[in-house]
């Protein structure tokens, strides 16, 4: 059996991490992120960071790593041959939410998790991705997420990132408003069968490409110029992401039911303003109604 080295991992997380941080710090051009270390009373530690600039309006990058004795009930209720198990989870989680409209939302995360029983192999698995959420459309910049996103796939299959893209395509799908999230990327779980050191080169790889993917897109748009029209329509818009995180996101969903998660750092993804408008619809013909017919669709943006 190949070593599965969790150490390497946790390594790698703590240093991309702080490489992701330093590389918004250098979009956002003038503010740092606070860090909040904290301790889980069962098991486990973290690093929560945020930032509320002028740029990214507010974002959070946060590192966990946690671990008991015996995995919690909604953990193993698909799979109920770990109930018992010791584990350990550990990740990178990320949502940016920026202050222009004309700048996507962005979400990324990488995670590692390993439960084991006396007598048993451990089982293990990686997961992962990123998506991202315009507000206002711009077929170039979907374009160039979705360039490197497939470039961070390339080498591990030609079927690799047309896979990965379909499944983050129904994964971030909200069945109540029969429409994504976004326009996609990458979304993989449960990945262990190409052997521990294979899997791990993948999600690492992801999770390098991601700065790669939304720092020129910042670059592009922060300075764009916008008014109350495009504020207002951004803050209805990330309604719909407050809406999917608190309904269908599973990582919010367990953190929050399974208690091993941090309720603070779950929420952190969460937007600084939103508004519900009952029953609206954007005018036909405006760049509103263009995020619905051109963007919110089922695209092959690298065709």
């Amino acid at each position: 059996m190949a070593t599965i080295n969790s150490e390497a991992v946790k390594e790698f997380l703590l240093n991309l991490q702080d490489n992701i941080c330093k590389g918004l710090e250098d979009a956002d051009g003038g503010t740092s992120f606070k860090e909040d270390k904290w301790e889980r009373d069962k098991g486990g530690i973290g690093r929560t960071r945020v930032i509320t600039g002028d740029v990214l309006q507010k974002g959070g990058v946060a590192f966990s790593h946690v671990y008991g004795d015996a995995m919690p009930a909604s953990a193993t209720a698909n799979r109920p041959e770990l109930a018992g198990s010791a584990f350990q989870a550990m990740g990178v989680s990320l949502v940016i939410h920026p202050n222009n409209p004309y700048v996507p939302t962005s979400h990324a995360n990488v995670r590692f998790f390993i439960a084991e029983q006396d007598g048993m192999e451990p089982v293990w698995w990686f997961g992962g991705g990123y998506d991202l959420t315009p507000y206002y459309g711009f077929e170039e910049d979907c374009v160039h997420w979705h360039q490197v996103a497939k470039k961070a796939c390339d080498k591990f299959g030609d079927d690799v990132y047309p896979r990965y893209k379909s499944w983050c395509d129904e994964y971030f799908f909200m069945p109540h408003r029969k429409e994504p999230r976004g326009i996609g990327g990458l979304f993989f779980d449960d990945l262990n069968e190409w052997g521990f050191e294979k899997s791990f080169a993948f999600m690492q790889s992801v999770g390098n490409s991601y700065l790669d993917a939304y720092a020129p897109i910042i670059e592009k748009r922060k300075e764009t110029p916008f008014g109350e029209r495009e504020k207002w329509f951004q803050e209805y818009r990330r309604g719909r992401y407050a809406e999917f995180n608190l309904v269908y996101d599973r990582g919010t969903v367990f953190g929050l039911r399974s208690g091993v998660g941090r309720t603070e750092s779950i929420l952190m993804s969460l937007p600084p303003q939103v508004r519900w408008e009952y029953d609206w619809h954007p005018e036909p013909d405006t760049e509103e109604s263009r995020l619905y017919t051109e963007f919110l669709t089922d695209r092959d943006w690298l065709a």
